[in-house]
């Protein structure tokens, strides 16, 4: 024979030396859930080993990262049921938790990259993300709310917002609203957010399910992967700087589809409910926890992510450092 591929797989060394994918700390994006009190720091019940930390206990999470050369991250706050409404107005609050916990982030830790979740769901009463009238989500109305609560993280400190509602026209609506005002923050689209069964420990996490129905009417059908593309099209046309897709390991074709036909970074999300399915197998013994995250995230890298949000990213810095020293 004169072709024996083994011999590029005979070890360790020489397997690294010609491996094609890595995944390295400057690949993630670690989402942060912050939540009001003090002296909070609380296991999310369906995301075992992952917390909810109040703003005093927030940056010593932020130093173990940053220990481990992770300083990107994308922020969520839990916020109270007796805030929430139909308008969403607790959203642009300059004095809300999330305004709050952007300026403590930056204080905190200033040289790292922060992102913020903008979508009206943690305000919304209704659990959508949207207004609500007669039992539909208003698309145009909605977009105003947004641009209020981007402008309002941007005003606190952020460097970029991610909008993930899915309303029609909200990244130029964002965009439009910040060339007006001189902002050149960055805006990382959720392009490609499907209608998925694997978010439910994030709406644990943020208390953050519908109240009634299901986002359906926003969020993509699984079965569409050219729609994504016509997605992808829009939020470049209309302004976006990165793009989304969301879930990652279900989604991993259409993470590839994006990289192939956009000349823009992907990111890809991975999710809650993939999150919760490694530890739950794991914690049987059905799996070896360390090698399938590592098995998970390189998959997501190989599709053709550029940053990988995930749930995983210190525990797999943690377990890389383990085994190379």
């Amino acid at each position: 024979m004169y072709h024996r591929p083994r011999i590029k797989r005979k070890n360790q060394l020489i397997r690294s030396l010609v491996a094609e994918n890595r995944v390295s700390a400057s690949d993630f994006l670690t989402p942060l859930f912050v939540v009001g009190g003090h002296n909070v720091k609380e296991e999310i019940s369906s995301m075992p080993g992952y917390f909810r930390y109040s703003l005093d206990r927030l940056p010593d999470f932020l130093d173990e990262l940053a220990s481990h050369d992770l300083h990107a991250y994308l922020l969520f706050v839990k916020v109270d049921d007796g805030l929430k409404d139909n308008t969403g107005k607790e959203a642009w609050n300059p004095d809300g938790l999330m305004q709050k916990s952007i300026r403590a982030i930056k204080e905190s830790h200033p040289e790292s990259l922060l992102m913020t979740d903008v979508a009206l769901d943690p305000y919304s009463s209704y659990g959508h993300d949207g207004i609500v009238r007669e039992g539909e989500i208003i698309n145009d109305e909605t977009l105003e709310a947004l641009v209020k609560m981007a402008l309002s993280h941007v005003e606190a400190g952020t460097d970029w917002v991610a909008p993930s509602d899915m309303m029609d026209g909200r990244i130029g609506a964002i965009r439009e609203a910040f060339e007006a005002r001189g902002v050149d923050n960055g805006i990382l689209s959720y392009t490609a957010k499907y209608a998925s069964a694997f978010y439910g420990p994030f709406r644990d996490a943020l208390d953050s399910a519908p109240g009634f129905g299901d986002k359906k009417s926003y969020q993509m059908d699984p079965a569409n992967s050219d729609e994504a593309l016509h997605e992808a099209e829009l939020d470049m046309a209309e302004g976006a700087d990165m793009l989304m897709v969301k879930p990652a390991l279900a989604y991993l074709d259409v993470i590839r589809r994006l990289k192939e036909h956009t000349q823009y970074p992907v990111a890809a999300y991975q999710v809650s409910g993939e999150y919760a399915m490694i530890k739950a197998a794991a914690q049987k013994g059905w799996l070896d926890e360390a090698q399938v995250v590592a098995e998970s995230l390189l998959s997501i890298k190989r599709a053709g992510a550029d940053v990988i949000a995930s749930y995983f990213s210190l525990d797999y810095m943690k377990m890389q450092k383990k085994v190379h020293g």
